[in-house]
């Protein structure tokens, strides 16, 4: 039994992590903070916690999550986790981060994409990047874990298979993402308001995601060489879930059945990626209120381009269901513990 603090619970990924951590047989939950001054009911937020569960929301104190914990998930906003993860880390704590602060190892291209100073920018090069599929032996071994972006999930699991087998053409990856609002988190803004969103389909941030360097920076190590994409996220009307089509170029004499065999081989022993059969395609249905990517794959000998399609739930693949994903990984219990 570990024991497991989650600082900022009353986020969306706060929430969805105190659910899983609730029912995860070998976890404790220790701490659950906010930063709200104003009282904040925990059944009220968690609904579907059991009567006498006995957990409640405290304002943060540092001594007292870190002499409590084993485990800190930090679900805080990017720019604000970076100096928690760096004093947890210090006190030999394993830290999970749900932000953006350690995702990218330049530091300076941090700064350019979020417009923030790195403060802890001597952890970067210690974190590993959790990508739950890519990079399971460095996690097994962390002790800070870079939980992946939601968009970059969803294109990142896609995209593994084909660099790594030399597939396809690294200057032909287009990739277009739709995401649910929670994607934007509980902060109020003009354009997450039920009128902006109600009956509307929009693109934001095209070609200028925060998730592009990155997904291009993780992509580098499956090609082994530099890759750019073309990456336009979309606002869906909708809660939750991310669809993601991503559209490439064969290379030349590449065969669709290669294209099909690289991803059963990625992908057949992998607990939460599946591949659909072919000629079938993933929904954000399929997908919603689980930690599975669903994956279908379009390739034809006729064409030179291949289209694939993935579908998470952002707040569990993409966010609070893979950092208990990782959890699982680096302290040794079975992956889906919790998760299924």
């Amino acid at each position: 039994m570990i024991k497991a603090s989650v600082v900022g619970a009353t986020g969306y990924t706060g929430i969805e992590l105190v659910k899983i951590l609730s029912r995860h047989p070998r976890v404790k939950i220790s701490s659950l903070t906010t930063r709200s001054e104003e009282p904040v009911s925990l059944d009220k937020l968690v609904s579907s916690l059991p009567k006498g569960h006995g957990l409640k929301l405290e304002t943060f104190s540092l001594v007292n999550v870190a002499s409590n914990s084993d485990v800190i998930f930090l679900a805080l906003p990017h720019t604000q986790a970076m100096d928690l993860a760096h004093d947890f880390y210090k006190a030999g704590k394993i830290v999970i981060d749900l932000s953006a602060d350690f995702r990218i190892r330049q530091a300076k291209l941090y700064e350019v994409w979020y417009g923030h100073k790195h403060t802890k920018k001597e952890l970067l090069g210690d974190a590993v990047y959790g990508l739950s599929e890519a990079f399971r032996d460095e996690i097994r071994k962390a002790k800070l874990i870079a939980n992946p972006g939601c968009y970059a999930t969803s294109l990142l699991l896609v995209l593994k298979p084909v660099l790594e087998e030399k597939l396809v053409e690294l200057d032909s990856i287009v990739a277009d993402s739709k995401s649910g609002v929670s994607g934007a988190g509980k902060k109020l803004s003009e354009t997450t308001h039920f009128c902006s969103v109600n009956e509307n389909f929009s693109a934001y941030k095209v070609n200028q995601h925060q998730h592009t360097p990155e997904v291009e920076a993780i992509l580098a190590k499956f090609a082994a060489k530099k890759v750019n994409i073309t990456f336009v996220p979309h606002l869906l009307p909708i809660d939750r879930g991310i669809l993601s089509t991503i559209y490439m170029k064969k290379k030349k004499g590449v065969k669709a059945k290669k294209i099909y065999q690289a991803f059963k081989s990625a992908y057949e022993k992998e607990p939460f990626v599946r591949i659909r059969p072919e000629g079938q395609f993933p929904a954000v249905k399929d997908v919603a209120y689980t930690n599975f990517c669903d994956i279908g794959i379009w390739a034809s000998d006729r064409s030179d381009r291949v289209i694939v399609i993935s579908a998470i739930d952002n707040l569990l693949k993409g966010a609070s269901g893979q950092a208990v994903q990782n959890m699982n990984i680096r302290c040794g219990f079975p992956e889906d513990m919790g998760l299924l």
